[in-house]
């Protein structure tokens, strides 16, 4: 598949959906990171298309995606479900890490997650099923307690970014940090909420996972 070398709409086939993606590959990237979104979020969220451009900047190429198709996506608005299928989402998630390993553009990358909300649970899930092909997680605002059960075999550097002023998810988090098996941190951004709306909180989030992804997944 040819791709421009800066940014791409791409269709990565999966089971029997198709998923819409954003793929941007900067000159000299090593590797790439795949945003896993949540709870009623996708490819076109503010969020993580700027910590996206962030990771961008620091060399790495990035694909945001959508994990439910158009249809799903529907239904998902009148009943919410499928944002909290997280088995789905999992599924979903390492069939788009296949397509990224059998592409030309993209086969030599390594692989990371950046997961948010109930996508960071799907990320986790995903990377306990492919401990070879992920190589570094990244989760911001995440519902890392919802993968309890795969936890302890998640081996990849994972980082955890929560709100100060998110009480009940740093909770969560915390519980999860105890059950990861790999190298793991938890990172707090005082006063921050769950949108990590408040002034320069994204920019604190872009940067601790860019230093993140820089040591684990990207080494000088």
């Amino acid at each position: 598949m040819a791709l421009d070398p800066r940014t791409a709409r791409v269709r990565a086939p999966v089971g029997t959906v198709q998923l819409d993606g954003n793929l941007q590959i900067p000159p000299a990237a090593r590797a790439i990171v795949v945003f896993a979104h949540g709870s009623g979020s996708g490819r076109h969220s503010p969020r993580n298309r700027f910590v996206a451009g962030e990771l961008s900047k620091a060399g790495l190429a990035t694909m945001l995606v959508d994990l439910l198709t158009p249809e799903e996506e529907a239904i998902d608005l009148q009943t919410a479900e499928l944002r909290f299928d997280i088995a789905l989402l999992a599924e979903r998630l390492g069939g788009v890490t296949d397509w990224v390993a059998s592409e030309t553009a993209t086969a030599a990358l390594s692989v990371g997650y950046f997961g948010a909300s109930t996508g960071a649970a799907a990320a986790l899930i995903a990377a306990a099923d492919r401990p070879q092909a992920v190589r570094a997680i990244v989760s911001r605002g995440g519902r890392p307690d919802l993968a309890m059960a795969v936890l302890s075999s998640v081996r990849q550097p994972t980082l955890l970014i929560v709100g100060g002023a998110d009480e009940v998810v740093t909770d969560l988090n915390r519980q999860a940090l105890d059950q990861l098996g790999g190298v793991k941190r938890l990172v707090i951004v005082p006063g921050a909420t769950h949108l990590f709306e408040e002034p320069d909180a994204l920019e604190q989030v872009a940067s601790v996972a860019s230093e993140w992804f820089g040591k684990y997944l990207a080494p000088p």
